[in-house]
Order: structure tokens, then C-alpha cells, then sequence
């Protein structure tokens, strides 16, 4: 009996250990972009290569998997040395259907561009990112938790909701009491049209050092943003505005514009000229942004040879207050392995 039963036992084991093996089989990929960059700029002619970006997915179980971003760039403060930064580390839980809960570093989720090109220039409309990342009006990343949904409904309604360490903190804790709060939301009411409107709100407190520039005042933001986003066939459109808000003691409240618009027409399969304007204006007497109104112009053309090798050709006019008018040409040529 004793020799039954510890068969038994063993037989349970066996078929416990064949079942969870085959429910839960990993399935993990890795993939790579890279792009190069010929640039003309002040008579002078200049090759390079942007980041190399290293994309890693993993399927763990039927609810929860895992993303994690690396990319390798060089320092511009030191154009010989090259520095690695975890862009995202992002543990995802499937709550039910299509709601899910997310843990880790995030692409804040305050606009289009940035909740959907990440570092993959491959799939990038444009060369560059618009001026506004440049201007650091956008938070890139958040280290916290969301709940995200999406295609919900006839309208396919998406949210984010995220809780995390404010601007200025660093990847394992906060740097004060104050936890920033991004609300989300969009509708895709026919194929290919998407229409957002966003949330973001942090206390930015006095000694943080953001972007390398540490802050002499306590700063209450708030950025309100919204975009619409169409990619059909032929005709491509991408526009989206952020107000940012900034209020300390010293100031009181000061408003900061930052939009763009693109908008691109594919002639053929392969072949799109395209378009973009930028325009960055600053209240009188903001300190927290480094105020410089900027206007500009890009003018391109792009070239797919496949969805994971595109070539670009772009001409851009920028004029600012601070550093004036600046002309540039510049081609790529961005993979993805």
C-alpha cells in the first residue's frame, strides 16, 4: 500500500511538473536598432551614429512579461567615451482582458511621440526628435507603477494612470515626499486615427539637480497636453501641443507652448517627403526651462527599403533668440536587427 501511494505521489509530481512546464514556457526576444548620420552644417562636413538601442522582450506567463530598453551612446560631453542608460525595465501584469498593471521604468505616457517612438530611429517619421525633447519640456521617464488599458469599446478608449518618483529623483528612490501623477487618456474612432489628451503634475523641490541643472526654487508643474495622430495609406499627420505651467514663490505662475506638427504623403510604397514644424515659446520671467523662443522648419524625404531599413534625407532652418538662425542638412540611414 505504502509502495502504491508513494508511486502515486510520484506520478503527481511528474504530470504537476509536465503541466506548469508546458503552461509557462518562456518565450523571450532580442532585438537591436542603430542608426548612421552624414551632416552638413556651417561648411563643414560630419559623420557619426546615433544610439544603439537593445530591445528585449520576455513572455513569462500567460500574464506577465517583461521589457527592458539598454542603450549605448556616446557622452557629448566627450565625444571619445560612450555611456550605457537603462531606458526602461517594465514588468507588466495582465489584470484582466485588457487591463493591465505596470511596474518599473516607463516612457512617460504624456504624448504620442514619446508613449510610441522610443530609441528605434527606424521608426522614427523624422531624423530627430521634435524640439520640445531637446527643450526637456517633456519628462522622458518615470520610475513607478500604472494601470494601463486599451481598445476598449466601439471607440477603442485607452488610459494610463501612473504613480511615480518625481523629476530630479534617481532609478531606486525619490528624492523628497512628492510622487509625480501622469493621467491619460485616447480614442481611435476609425482605422488609423488616434486623438489623446494628457495629464502631469510634480513638485519639483529646491537642490534637485534635473537635466544637470539644479533648481533654486521649489517648483509646482503641470503639463496639459493633447495630439492627433493619423497614419493612413497615403497621408500621414502628427500634431501635438504641450502647455507646461510652472509656479514657484518667486515667479508666481509662468506658461511655456511647445507643438509640432508633421505631416507626410507617400508617393509610392517606398517614398515619402515629409515636413515638420516646431515652434517653442516662453512666458516672460520663466526660470525653471531654459527660455530660448524657437522656430523651425524640416523639410524631408523618406526612403523604406523594408519596416527595419529606412533611409532619410532632411533639410532643417532653426531660428532662436538666444543662439539665432542655424541651417542644416543631414542624411540616415537606420536599421533594425
Amino acid at each position: 500500500m505504502r509502495i502504491c501511494r508513494k508511486v502515486y505521489f510520484i506520478l503527481l509530481l511528474f504530470l504537476t511538473g509536465f503541466c506548469f512546464s508546458s503552461s509557462f514556457a518562456q518565450t523571450t526576444q532580442i532585438r537591436g536598432f542603430i542608426d548612421g548620420l552624414v551632416s552638413y552644417q556651417k561648411g563643414k562636413a560630419s559623420f557619426g551614429f546615433g544610439e544603439q538601442d537593445l530591445f528585449i522582450t520576455s513572455e513569462l506567463h500567460d500574464r506577465i512579461s517583461f521589457l527592458g530598453e539598454s542603450v549605448f551612446k556616446y557622452t557629448p560631453s566627450s565625444p571619445t567615451e560612450f555611456s550605457v542608460s537603462i531606458e526602461r525595465v517594465v514588468i507588466k501584469y495582465n489584470l484582466a482582458g485588457n487591463h493591465n498593471l505596470l511596474i518599473g521604468k516607463h516612457h512617460t505616457p504624456l504624448n504620442y511621440w514619446n508613449d510610441t517612438y522610443h530609441h528605434g530611429r527606424v521608426f522614427f517619421p523624422t531624423i530627430e526628435r521634435p524640439l520640445l525633447f531637446a527643450a526637456n519640456i517633456i519628462p522622458l521617464h518615470t520610475t513607478g507603477a500604472s494601470v494601463q488599458g486599451h481598445d476598449l469599446g466601439k471607440l477603442k478608449f485607452g488610459y494610463d494612470f501612473m504613480v511615480g518618483n518625481g523629476l530630479g529623483s534617481g532609478e531606486v528612490s525619490d528624492n523628497d515626499k512628492n510622487k509625480s501623477v501622469t493621467a491619460a487618456i485616447h480614442i481611435k474612432p476609425v482605422d488609423k486615427l488616434r486623438l489623446g489628451i494628457s495629464y502631469y503634475h510634480d513638485v519639483i523641490s529646491k537642490g534637485a539637480d534635473v537635466h544637470g541643472k539644479i533648481i533654486d526654487w521649489r517648483v509646482d508643474q503641470t503639463l496639459l497636453s493633447g495630439s492627433v495622430a493619423y497614419f493612413g495609406k497615403k497621408f500621414e499627420l502628427l500634431a501635438e501641443g504641450t502647455l507646461g505651467i510652472n509656479k514657484t514663490d518667486t515667479t508666481g505662475s509662468r506658461q511655456t507652448l511647445a507643438s509640432y506638427l508633421y505631416t507626410g504623403y507617400r508617393i509610392t510604397e517606398k517614398v515619402t517627403p515629409y515636413i515638420r514644424l516646431d515652434n517653442l515659446n516662453f512666458q516672460e520671467g520663466e526660470i525653471y526651462f531654459n527660455k530660448d523662443n524657437t522656430t523651425s522648419i524640416v523639410a524631408g524625404i523618406r526612403y523604406s527599403l523594408n519596416y527595419l531599413a529606412v533611409v532619410k534625407l532632411e533639410y532643417q532652418h532653426q531660428h532662436s533668440a538666444v543662439q539665432g538662425n542655424i541651417d542644416k542638412v543631414t542624411a540616415q540611414f537606420a536599421i533594425g536587427f
